[in-house]
């Protein structure tokens, strides 16, 4: 198992900080199953015609992300979450095609539980992980092909350096049909119960190896 820790800094800025924690073996990313693809979809569309008549400002899960990247030291306003993302683009109907199976899920599991989620490789994460705040001169490419400065964002960060944030993560540990471990982060909203947080780290777990196959242990960070 992964040693994972919460930095001080963090826990004592955002007291109720939590994180759902997913480790995957053996796994099989491919190309996801109609299935899926046809959830994703579907499940957009609703969002879509849910958000007609709604600011996305007002939807609790993207609000209360705002309020921690504020809280952070980052202007919500230029930085979005990746939940924040994701729904604004559904907002603007520019539909998320299918990509893989790993990548479908998490958007999937973000779009219906609003908060970010990162899924690593794990295969090039190197010794114990701290989740803390970005240091000032904190960088790494992104999934989004450019270098993204980690200053006062929240952070994953192993051996190497930073890989992962609930802003973007980095090319680095990107998953790809040649995963076969990976990590899963769901950065919870610090309002969740714990007893909620468990139910949706493990149903996140289930749907996952119904799809990827292979074997899963799960666990929270944080505290109530």
């Amino acid at each position: 198992m992964l040693e994972i820790q919460l930095s001080t800094e963090l826990t004592e800025l955002i007291p109720h900080f939590k994180m759902g924690v997913i480790e995957y073996q053996n796994i099989i990313v491919e190309d996801s199953p109609q299935m899926l693809k046809g959830r994703l979809q579907l499940f957009q569309e609703s969002i879509y015609f849910d958000l007609e008549d709604h600011n996305l400002t007002e939807i609790p899960g993207i609000q209360e992300w705002r309020a921690i990247f504020k809280k952070t030291g980052k202007d919500p306003n230029r930085y979005r979450h990746s939940a924040e993302a994701l729904f604004r683009r559904v907002k603007k109907q520019n539909y998320l095609p299918s990509i893989q199976s790993a990548t479908d899920l998490n958007n999937f599991f973000s779009l219906k539980y609003q908060v970010p989620i990162g899924v690593y490789d794990m295969d090039f994460i190197e010794g114990p992980i701290e989740i803390r705040i970005g240091g000032e001169n904190e960088e790494y490419i992104g999934l989004n092909g450019r270098s993204n400065s980690l200053n006062r964002l929240i952070i994953s960060a192993d051996h190497k350096g930073p890989f992962g944030s609930p802003f973007v993560d980095s090319e680095r540990t990107a998953v790809t049909k040649n995963t076969k471990n990976a990590l899963q982060l769901i950065y919870l909203r610090p309002s969740t119960s714990l007893e909620e947080a468990k139910k949706l780290t493990e149903s996140l777990m289930t749907m996952f190896t119904q799809i990827s196959g292979g074997e899963s242990k799960c666990y929270l960070l944080g505290s109530e």
